[in-house]
């Protein structure tokens, strides 16, 4: 693990779940596996501070543990995962798009409880959405639970794991830790609940109050809550799944720029019709035949039978390979291939870095460098001098041009030699873009960049705390006057407390943060190219 993720991952922590998290958190990240009384001597916290640590990063499946053979327990933190809350922004505005409210409210808060049973999580999103509806209109929790199953059923939403069912022995000694499994099968299978009710709105601060004193008074007499009918069945988001749709939509841009749009819609329906059967890691996707394409092409597009074979056939016959013609039954079975590596002779928006180490080299090193990498892209390996004469570059430039890229690593020099002794008078030196390697370093100059930000955004609201709590405190006032129905000359009154000057920082404030997130979004979106790329390559046989 690099320094750069380590940092970003410490940042993620800290801004999400606190400083003690944080602590222990990047305790595992730097020493790996360790018991928890190790963690505990390493962070200088309570044993007891410790456990709720590690109860928390558990929930959030960012940490996982292991019973070991003489019965201790090693906890070990799981970096790659604690990198995907960057992403979880996206992930929300994709269920958003695809399922609407309730779908992005749900989405929003599995990531927000790490895991949740069925009817908890419905329940809170139609009070959520029931707050947000005009007086006397309530969301109904049908609603909401069919946009459960939808989610579900896409696989965009996976069961937990859990504890299996063995007959309990009184003689066996328990474990050490519960060794948790589900069957495949049953991930995506969601429980017959009648779910019945509406949202409810959030009530008055002392209506909150009276009702925490009942709750506890019952609990206190020994009352008994009625137990929820999923109890013991949690529901978590499945990233790889949302990963799988990025993948998707990257794919049918590329088409869509490097063809037309009727053939980008007849591969978003291959795609579409195979999103739940092939596999996260799969080159391509299940065969399917054109009679089943045909059937299920959207509505709105009329094209025949005989012009969609047409399509696919100039998807087939394309150079880039998007399509692959597996067989000749049902009018001709066809395939997309959904996984690229070094090997592959262009470069579309995703999952091939090309276009993101481009922009990188104009920026850093000038157009002329720019074009001797896509020179050497193109042509694999050449000379110092044919670099000069294919790219019409004067000699002196060409040469620091290459030995600068070859100090930054995005191009790597291979000899070959004429004779045994390696005598540099007869030998070759081709020059050569090791895609990998390039990959691996944009991928690390974008975490450092994304930490950069994420320190650039705590700075300015440091800079501005006590500003954002009188902001705050303003805010709560007129809320407050608002419910109890007081005049606008006296709203207006409240208003003024914060000056123009103040005003105008809160506003240069807003856009300035605003303008951080953004970044953030942009490069998690490289960072998602660069991991895809470099996760399809070390998959190739």
């Amino acid at each position: 693990m690099t320094q750069a993720e380590l940092r970003l991952c410490s940042l993620l922590l800290q801004e999400h779940f606190g400083e003690i998290v944080e602590k222990v958190g990047n305790s595992l990240l730097r020493t790996g596996p360790r018991p928890l009384r190790l963690l505990v001597g390493d962070t200088g916290l309570l044993p007891d501070q410790v456990k709720k640590a590690l109860c928390v990063l558990i929930q959030h499946n960012l940490v996982r543990y292991e019973v070991q053979p003489r019965g201790s327990v090693d906890y070990e933190a799981r970096s790659e995962r604690i990198l995907r809350i960057l992403r979880y922004p996206r992930y929300i505005y994709t269920a958003k798009t695809l399922y609407g409210d309730p779908g992005e409210l749900l989405v929003e808060e599995l990531l927000l409880h790490g895991h949740l049973p069925m009817s908890c999580a419905v329940a809170r999103v139609a009070d959520r959405l029931t707050e947000t509806m005009e007086d006397g209109k309530t969301m109904d929790y049908t609603e909401v639970s069919s946009t459960f199953v939808r989610l579900a059923d896409t696989h965009f939403i996976q069961r937990c794991p859990m504890v299996p069912e063995s007959p309990w022995s009184a003689k066996a000694p328990p474990l050490p830790a519960p060794a948790l499994a589900i069957a495949e099968k049953d991930m995506y299978v969601v429980p017959r609940l009648s779910l019945v009710g509406k949202g409810k709105r959030r009530h008055s601060c002392d209506e909150e109050e009276e009702g925490e004193h009942k709750a506890k008074r019952q609990k206190q007499e020994g009352g008994i809550s009625e137990t929820p009918p999923d109890d013991g069945i949690y529901w978590q988001v499945n990233l790889e799944r949302f990963h799988q749709h990025f993948r998707d939509q990257a794919l049918v841009s590329a088409i869509a720029s490097r063809m037309d749009q009727t053939s980008s819609e007849v591969v978003r329906t291959m795609l579409r019709m195979s999103e739940v059967t092939t596999a996260s890691g799969a080159s391509h996707t299940q065969p399917l035949s054109s009679n089943e394409i045909f059937r299920s092409l959207p509505a709105g597009y009329n094209i025949g039978k005989q012009v969609l074979d047409q399509y696919l056939a100039l998807l087939a016959d394309d150079p880039l390979e998007f399509v692959g013609k597996s067989g000749d039954s049902g009018g001709g079975t066809y395939t997309v291939k959904v996984m690229w590596g070094p090997g592959a002779s262009w470069a579309p928006p995703s999952p091939f870095p090309h276009p993101s180490l481009i922009p990188l080299l104009l920026h850093r090193f000038g157009s002329r460098c720019a074009r001797i990498f896509r020179l050497l892209l193109r042509k694999k390996h050449l000379e110092q001098k044919q670099v000069e004469d294919f790219a019409m570059i004067p000699a002196k430039e060409a040469k620091d041009m290459l030995y600068r890229m070859l100090s930054e690593n995005l191009v790597s020099l291979q000899e070959i030699p004429k004779t045994p002794d390696h005598a540099p008078s007869r030998t070759f030196y081709l020059y050569t873009v090791n895609v990998m390697a390039a990959a691996r370093m944009l991928l690390h100059r974008c975490y450092k960049s994304v930490a950069n930000l994420m320190e650039r955004r705590q700075h300015e609201m440091r800079e501005n705390k006590r500003l954002l709590e009188k902001s705050q405190r303003v805010e709560a006032i007129l809320a407050s006057m608002q419910a109890t129905g007081a005049e606008a000359a006296q709203l207006h009154e409240v208003e003024e407390m914060i000056t123009g000057p103040e005003r105008q920082q809160l506003e240069t404030l807003k856009r300035n943060v605003n303008k951080i997130d953004a970044s953030e979004n942009q490069v998690d979106e490289t960072i998602f190219v660069l991991e895809s790329f470099i996760e399809s390559t070390m998959k190739r046989p």
